[in-house]
Formats: C-alpha cells, sequence, structure tokens
C-alpha cells in the first residue's frame, strides 16, 4: 500500500507515493486520511517510514475550505503533542490510528484536554504540572487569575493536601473553571468592593473568557450592556445573567427555532420566548434579567420588540460575521491575488474560477428563464410587426389569438422558433449588463459607497448600452425565425431560413441594423430597472448589511422594478422591431428611426406603439423570478464555498455567516478537534496560538526526507 510523500516541507509540498503498513485496509478511513498527507522519513533500518510532520497534522484534521475566523487553523498545532505519543517530533500511522480513535469517542474533548496535561500517561494530571504548563501557555496580558483560591482547592485540596485530579475530575473542573475566571476577573477590576464594574472592563473580561464562543457582532456590542440597567456600569449580576445566557446558548437557540416557527410572522416577542421556554424546559428557567439579555443584544438591528430567528442568531452563532466586514475581505483578497498573480497564481485562478463559476451558473439560469417565457416574447414580436394597413385582414386580433394560432398553424414548436440565438445571447447579454452596472456604480458611488439617483440611472443606462454590442445581432436574427412561421403560413413557398442563412445573408452591418432603436429601449430599461430594483430592496424591502433579502422578496423586488421598465420602453421596441424584421410585399420598408416612427403614427395610431406592451411585462417578470430560482437551485445543487453570490442585478448577496456544509457532511476530525480546543480556550484565550515551523525547522526532524 501507498502514501503521499512530500518533496518539500510545508503544507503546499508536492507529494510522491511513499510505504504504508500493508496490515492495513487500504479501505479504512484512518488509512485514508493518513495516506493523503504523510511524507517519509529514514529509519535507523534504512528503510522510509510513513509520518506526519505537524503541517501535515494541521491538513489532516482541519481541512482548509472551514471557517477559521473564530479559532485561526494553527492553532490545531496545540492538538500535535496528543497525537505524538513519543514526542518524537512526527507521527506514525499507528500514532494516528490512536489519535483517530481517540476523536471517535463521544467524550472526545475532555479526553484529549486530558492527555495534553498527562503527557507522561500516568492517568492523572499533578497540579504542580497543571499549574506549568497552563503558565507556559498562556498570555502575558491575561487578567491574572490565583490558583491558591478556595475554588481551586475544591478540586485539589490546600496546599498541605494537592492531590492529582483523575480524568473524571479534570473534566468536571475545566467545565466549571470558565466560571470561576469570569468571578475572579469581576474582583480584579471591582477594587472599591462596589458590585460595579466600567464597560470596558467588562468587555475585556469577557473577550478573555468567551470570544472563541461569541460572534463579531455580539462582542462589538458588549459596552451597550449597561443601556437596560439605570446605572452607567454593569453589576455583577448582570455579569452572571450574561454568562448563563452563554452557557445555555443551544438551548436557547432551540427554544427561539422553536418560536418563530410557531409564529405567524416569524418574529417573537420576550412573552413568546418565555412561554416556549416553560413549555421546553423541565425545571431551568431563564430570570427576567436574562431574557431582556438575550433580546438587547439580538435586537441591536431591529424595530420593534418582535424579533425574528436570524436577528438571534447574530448572537447566538459563532461563526456569524458582518456582511459587510466580508464582503470587504473578499473584494481585497480578489485585488489582492490579482496584484500578486505572477507570485501566487493559485490564488489569482481560485478567483478567475469563481467568477467563471457565476457566471456558467448565470448563463444556465438566464438560459432557463428565457426558454420558459419564451413564447410570451414570439407573441410579443409578432403583435409588434402586425401593421395596420396590409392586404388582406389582420392575421391577430390579440396575444390570446395569436397564441392560439401560433400553435395551431405551427405547432408547439413554433412557440419555440428562434430560441436558439436567444439562448446563445443569454450569457454575453448579462454578464456585460450586470458587471457594467456593478463597475459603474462603484466608480460613482462617494466614499461612503453612496449613489445619487443621477447615477444610478447614468450606471443603468451605461450597462443598457454596453449589452446591444451583443444583444442586436441575435435579437435581429432571434426576431426573423419568430416571424418566418406566419409568413409561411400567409405566402405559399416561402422558404424557412435557418439562424445561419440569415447571419450570412445580413453580413455584419446587417446585423448592427436598427442598433440604435435597440439602444433607445436598452438605455431607458437598465435606467429605470436597476435604479428601481436596488430602491426596492433597499427602501421597501429593508434590505441592509445585516439583513439579507430571501428569494420571495427578491422575486418581488425584481418582478415589480421590471414593469414599468418594460412597459415605458415599449414604443422603442416596437420601432427595433419593425426596423429588424424583414418587410413583406405591400407593406412599408422603414428607412430609419424617424420614419418609422412617423410611419406608424400616421397609418396605425399612437396606441400602436403600445402594442406587445402587456406582453413584454408578462415576459419580464417571470424570467427574473424563474432566472433567480434557478441561480438559487444551482447553487445549492453545484456549491462552492466563495462567500456571497451574484443577484439578476449584479449586486453581491452577503450572508451573515461564511457558507458551511451540513454538520453530517462535515469531517468529524475537524468538529471534534474544533470542540477540543474550545474548551482548551476556555482556560486562557492564547493557550492555543502556537506558530508553524518553518520549512529550515522542519529539516532538523531526524531522518525527514524533504
Amino acid at each position: 500500500m501507498m502514501s503521499m510523500d512530500t518533496t518539500t516541507a510545508g503544507p503546499t509540498a508536492t507529494v510522491r507515493p511513499t510505504v504504508v503498513n500493508a496490515t492495513v485496509p487500504k479501505s479504512s478511513p484512518a488509512y485514508q486520511a493518513f495516506a493523503a498527507h504523510a511524507r517519509s522519513r529514514a529509519t535507523v533500518d534504512g528503510e522510509d517510514e510513513p509520518v506526519m510532520v505537524l503541517a501535515d497534522f494541521i491538513a489532516a484534521i482541519a481541512p482548509a475550505t472551514e471557517d477559521y475566523h473564530k479559532i485561526p487553523r494553527e492553532s490545531y498545532a496545540v492538538l500535535f503533542s496528543v497525537a505524538d505519543r513519543q514526542q518524537r517530533g512526527v507521527v506514525s500511522f499507528q500514532d494516528w490510528q490512536t489519535f483517530d480513535a481517540l476523536l471517535q469517542k463521544p467524550d472526545a474533548e475532555y479526553e484529549i484536554a486530558f492527555r495534553l496535561f498527562d503527557s507522561a500517561g500516568k492517568g492523572a494530571v499533578e497540579y504542580d504540572e497543571f499549574v506549568k504548563y497552563y503558565n507556559t501557555c498562556k498570555a502575558t496580558t491575561s487578567i491574572p487569575f490565583d490558583w491558591n483560591c478556595d475554588w481551586v482547592t475544591l478540586y485539589l485540596g490546600d496546599n498541605k493536601s494537592r492531590h492529582a485530579m483523575t480524568y473524571e475530575q479534570f473534566a468536571q473542573m475545566l467545565k466549571g473553571l470558565r466560571g470561576e475566571r469570569v468571578r475572579q476577573a469581576f474582583h480584579y477590576f471591582d477594587r472599591a468592593h462596589t458590585g460595579f464594574i466600567e464597560p470596558t472592563e467588562f468587555q475585556r473580561i469577557i473577550e478573555e473568557t468567551a470570544q472563541h464562543k461569541l460572534s463579531d457582532r455580539l462582542l462589538s456590542s458588549l459596552q451597550t450592556l449597561c443601556s437596560i440597567s439605570t446605572s452607567s456600569k454593569i453589576s455583577y449580576a448582570t455579569v452572571r445573567a450574561f454568562e448563563n445566557v452563554i452557557r445555555e446558548m443551544d438551548t436557547v437557540d432551540g427554544i427561539v427555532s422553536r418560536a418563530c416557527a410557531k409564529s405567524s410572522d416569524g418574529r417573537i416577542s420576550k412573552v413568546d420566548f418565555t412561554i416556549e421556554a416553560a413549555r421546553t424546559l423541565r425545571a431551568t428557567q431563564f430570570t427576567p434579567m436574562e431574557v431582556e439579555i438575550l433580546f438587547h443584544f439580538a435586537g441591536l438591528d431591529a424595530q420593534g420588540g418582535r424579533l425574528s430567528l436570524d436577528d438571534f442568531r447574530r448572537v447566538l452563532d459563532p461563526s456569524w460575521q458582518d456582511p459587510v466586514t466580508v464582503w470587504e475581505q473578499a473584494e481585497q483578497e480578489k485585488i489582492a491575488s490579482a496584484k500578486n498573480a505572477l507570485k501566487d497564481p493559485s490564488s489569482f485562478l481560485t478567483q478567475v474560477f469563481e467568477s467563471v463559476y457565476h457566471f456558467a451558473l448565470g448563463s444556465v439560469a438566464g438560459a432557463f428563464g428565457a426558454t420558459i417565457v419564451y413564447p410570451i416574447d414570439l407573441v410579443k414580436t409578432r403583435m409588434q410587426n402586425q401593421r395596420g394597413q396590409v392586404p388582406g385582414q389582420l392575421l391577430y386580433k390579440n396575444s390570446i389569438d395569436c397564441f392560439r394560432k401560433v400553435i395551431k398553424g405551427e405547432g408547439v414548436r413554433g412557440l419555440y422558433s428562434g430560441l436558439g440565438p436567444q439562448l446563445v445571447g443569454v450569457a454575453p447579454e448579462k454578464a456585460i449588463k450586470l458587471t457594467v452596472n456593478d463597475f459603474a456604480r462603484g466608480k460613482l458611488a462617494d466614499a461612503n459607497g453612496n449613489l445619487t439617483l443621477p447615477y444610478e440611472i447614468l450606471a443603468g443606462g451605461s450597462a443598457g448600452a454596453c449589452q446591444v454590442v451583443f444583444t442586436n445581432p441575435l435579437e435581429i436574427v432571434k426576431i426573423r425565425l419568430q416571424i418566418q412561421g406566419e409568413v409561411s403560413k400567409s405566402i405559399d413557398g416561402a422558404p424557412r431560413r435557418s439562424a445561419l442563412w440569415i447571419v450570412r445573408n445580413l453580413g455584419l452591418v446587417g446585423l448592427y441594423k436598427g442598433a440604435t432603436a435597440c439602444l433607445m429601449r436598452d438605455v431607458p430599461f437598465s435606467a429605470i430597472y436597476f435604479p428601481a430594483y436596488a430602491h426596492l430592496k433597499k427602501d421597501y424591502f429593508g434590505e441592509g448589511p445585516n439583513k439579507p433579502l430571501g428569494i420571495p422578496q427578491l422575486l418581488m423586488a425584481g418582478a415589480i422594478a421590471g414593469m414599468p421598465a418594460a412597459y415605458l420602453t415599449t414604443p422603442c421596441d416596437v420601432i427595433k422591431t419593425r426596423l429588424q424584421a424583414e418587410a413583406r410585399a405591400g407593406q412599408t420598408h422603414y428607412k430609419n428611426i424617424a420614419h418609422c416612427a412617423s410611419t406608424i403614427l400616421r397609418e396605425e395610431g399612437f396606441k400602436a406603439f403600445f402594442k406587445g406592451g402587456p406582453a413584454r411585462i408578462f415576459r419580464s417578470s417571470p424570467q427574473f423570478g424563474c432566472t433567480l430560482a434557478a441561480y438559487e437551485f444551482l447553487q445549492a445543487a453545484l456549491p462552492m464555498n466563495l462567500g456571497g453570490g451574484k443577484t439578476e442585478a449584479g449586486h453581491s448577496v452577503p450572508s451573515g455567516a461564511p457558507p458551511t456544509r451540513p454538520a453530517e457532511s462535515r469531517d468529524v476530525r475537524y468538529l471534534r478537534s474544533r470542540n477540543a480546543l474550545k474548551i482548551l480556550l476556555d482556560i486562557d484565550q492564547d493557550f492555543a496560538k502556537p506558530k508553524l515551523p518553518t520549512a529550515e525547522q522542519w529539516k532538523l526532524v531526524p531522518g525527514l526526507k524533504n
């Protein structure tokens, strides 16, 4: 059997195969994990032994795709000494098997912490060894902790009769350690023994004792806690109530989830929470102060006393991040990767691949939306091209009559005449329109990212103007294919032309016939649509950095914004259609836009300019909805851990928390290792902050092949 050996030291090393113990089943998960990360090491008998060094071990238990903004990835190095049982500086396969089995145990988190302190494997932790290791790892700026206090004496005895702790005693001591740290820290700051401390002192206590368990949003708002009392300071009762809320976060999350699910509007009040807690819990009840604290932090950005599940998740979910910060970090990474493309091509290619990913999904979703509403588009085109004065009677009385006659005369396939060019044009049209709109909005925004209405209209109009480069040639082909079905039915022997024939017949210049009219339609359409869509999301639906909209709200905003944009630009669309459609015998040949407009007005009246207007509305709204729904479905079916996605309007949709896989699909080694680190961080925030060795330091490991 084979493992993989790195040719150079460090986490980015290339690999080559090396032999692993042949008695281990190759299908074993432990074997596969070890083989994927191990490298070779020469033993005393000259044979190669597969081993993991520290960087390999971190890669095995901490996948690069997880979120490490709360607990840095390098912190997982502290667990290396638990796996390296012989303290050789490497982890053999036997060591890895033992550690992997440990991670599968139900109490793995506490046993890992116990083995870290019981480095000699004696089955007990001595007081002196524990304190010595603690002093080695803790931060020099930490709030002092007295290991000779009464609380410690209860677990270990006094100075005259210290005793070692068994595993069970050690685990129980660790569970209560953070609460004792908070109590001692309060006394440290309350030197006058008033029972109150300053908000800044409270913030420091919580940051040092619970930063790894709390969201960034909550940590940044700690000093506001004094606003719920009559004093400008924070009492010990308030601190204990806050501690109880933190300790019961999982319970609180369950209560909130059930209460919100039962609520008609998905929001709950303090009374709703208290009632649900009484139904759920047998004995433990939340005090009025604890409920007040919970709703205080959850409702910082909310209006009114009723809060949604998302409001609570900003408090209860440690991985929740400010969406603006997430977006800004992503943008900075993209800029940095582009600047350092030659130095770090993998990072740059990742950003390129992300753009390709969004573009591909947007293209497929756009094609789906266009296909769904294409029959409406075909009816719209034929109604707009129907002249008021033609030999014989009019072909269609209205849109419904047109739809019926197409089905009767050309079959269902007739409703999709010219669909091919439309699908070809969806990808470049949306890519250019969305990209230019985002680019223009970014360039025209002020230092705070705000845009005035004229600049919003200018950005949208610019996007519409740029898309004409691709849409005009494809639309003229589509229109002629859409119309030739009725021509073949009304004129005997009329040939049916393919898209390729039409392109060859028109030539490059002919493909841009009616481009000016196309500009007259697309520029005002985008100038109306994009600002309307942005303001509907922000001003009506309340979208903001801390309130991303759901799919129904995005669908509604897009549909409403598309209605005036589609209808008000119908006259330009009618003129464009007439110019691009091939005139039949007996029909007027339009020379230019002015001639076309004046002729339509004279021969058919003003109402003719709004032919197909309702069809344009009915096409635009469902097309947006189908496109966005398909895009969301594709993102869920073909996920990538890439942060926020793109809406139909091209604006980022930031999420409060980095996207994560379902818990059942995540690596159990990572989950158990992460939870073990949380327990260790309860001892001190700097407890798990070792630095990774350099490539030169790896060379000091005896026998390691680089």
